[in-house]
C-alpha cells in the first residue's frame, strides 16, 4: 500500500500537482514546455473533452482523427519532468482507492513537441530533429535505480570526462528513445543525440553578466561522437523524458523544432510558424502509432 506522503491526492481525488483524475488519462500523451503551446492544439483537434490548469501544468484532452490525445505542458526542466511522469504513470497504473499498483500495467506513448538549438552547421534553423538519445547533464537520473546497457554507460562516462576537462563537476547520464516511436518519425527529420542541460544561460554557454565556467563546452560537446552517433542539439528536458519513460515502462520520443543554430549564431525569424508545423508533425506521428 502506497503511503499518503508518497502518493498525494487532492480532496477531489485528483493527483497532487497535475490536478487530473484517473479517468482523465489516455494512452497517447504530447508534452510541451510552454503552457500557451497547449492552446495551439485546440484548433487541430476534432473535439476537446476537457481542459485543466494548475500551476505551469496546462492539460487538454481531445480527439484527433479518431485518436484520444492528452496534451500537457511541463514547464522548463527535468525537475518538472519528474513530476509529470510520476503523476501520469500513477493515474494510469495505480488504484487510487486501494493505493496499490494495478496487476495489468498500462504502457503510454509520450511525444515531446519542443524547441531546441542546433550544434551542427548542417542542421539549419527551422528544421526538425528527432532525438535518438538524451544525454543528461542534470541530476534527475542519479536519484533513480535504472539499468543501463554498455552503450549508454559508455556515452555517460565519456561525456563526464569531457565535462571534467572543462572544469565542470557534473556527472552525465545517457538515455535513449523508444524504437517503436522512433520508427514512426517522418524521414525528413534529422536524427541525433541531444544534450539536456540544467539551465538556459551559463549551462548553455550564454554570457550576459554571469561568467560561465567554460567558454568552450559547446565546441567540446559538438566534437563528441559514439560510433555513428553525434551530438546534434541541446535543450532542457529530453534526457529526463527518456529516462523516466524507460524506468516506468513507457514509450517516448522527443521531436525538436530547431530555433537556433549555435555554431552559425542564427535564430529563427518566425519561431511560432516552426513550432506550429512541428505540432502538426507530432499529431501525425501519434495518428500513425
Amino acid at each position: 500500500m502506497i503511503s499518503e506522503t508518497d502518493l498525494i491526492l487532492n480532496k477531489d481525488g485528483s493527483i497532487y500537482h497535475l490536478g487530473l483524475l484517473p479517468e482523465q488519462i489516455c494512452d497517447n500523451v504530447i508534452l510541451v514546455g510552454d503552457p500557451d503551446r497547449v492552446k495551439v492544439f485546440e484548433s487541430k483537434f476534432d473535439r476537446v473533452f476537457f481542459t485543466n490548469h494548475v500551476r505551469e501544468f496546462y492539460s487538454m484532452m481531445g480527439e484527433y482523427r479518431g485518436k484520444e490525445i492528452l496534451v500537457i505542458s511541463t514547464g522548463i526542466g527535468t525537475d518538472n519532468i519528474d513530476i509529470v511522469f510520476n503523476e501520469l504513470d500513477a493515474l494510469a497504473n495505480i488504484d487510487f482507492v486501494s493505493r496499490t499498483v494495478k496487476k495489468k500495467k498500462r504502457k503510454l506513448n509520450f511525444v515531446r513537441v519542443g524547441t531546441s538549438g542546433s550544434l551542427r552547421e548542417e542542421i539549419p534553423v527551422d528544421s526538425f530533429l528527432a532525438s535518438t538519445h538524451g544525454i543528461g547533464l542534470d541530476v534527475l537520473m542519479h536519484y533513480y535505480s535504472r539499468k543501463e546497457d554498455a552503450a549508454l554507460k559508455k556515452i555517460g562516462s565519456d561525456v563526464t570526462k569531457l565535462l571534467k576537462k572543462e572544469k565542470i563537476t557534473a556527472g552525465a547520464y545517457a538515455t535513449k528513445a523508444s524504437n517503436t516511436l522512433l520508427k514512426q518519425v517522418d524521414k525528413s527529420f534529422h536524427k541525433g543525440m541531444t544534450i539536456t542541460l540544467p539551465g538556459f544561460y551559463g549551462p548553455q554557454g550564454r554570457e550576459i553578466r554571469a561568467t560561465p565556467q567554460s567558454h568552450h563546452l559547446l565546441d567540446a560537446i559538438q566534437k563528441y561522437n559514439y560510433g555513428k552517433h553525434t551530438i546534434t542539439n541541446l535543450e532542457m528536458e529530453t534526457a529526463g523524458i527518456y529516462g523516466m519513460a524507460e524506468i516506468l515502462g513507457h514509450n517516448a520520443i522527443s521531436l525538436n523544432a530547431i530555433l537556433a543554430n549555435r555554431m552559425l549564431k542564427q535564430f529563427s525569424k518566425n519561431p511560432s510558424k516552426a513550432i506550429e508545423k512541428l505540432v502538426d508533425e507530432g499529431l501525425e506521428l501519434v495518428y500513425r502509432i
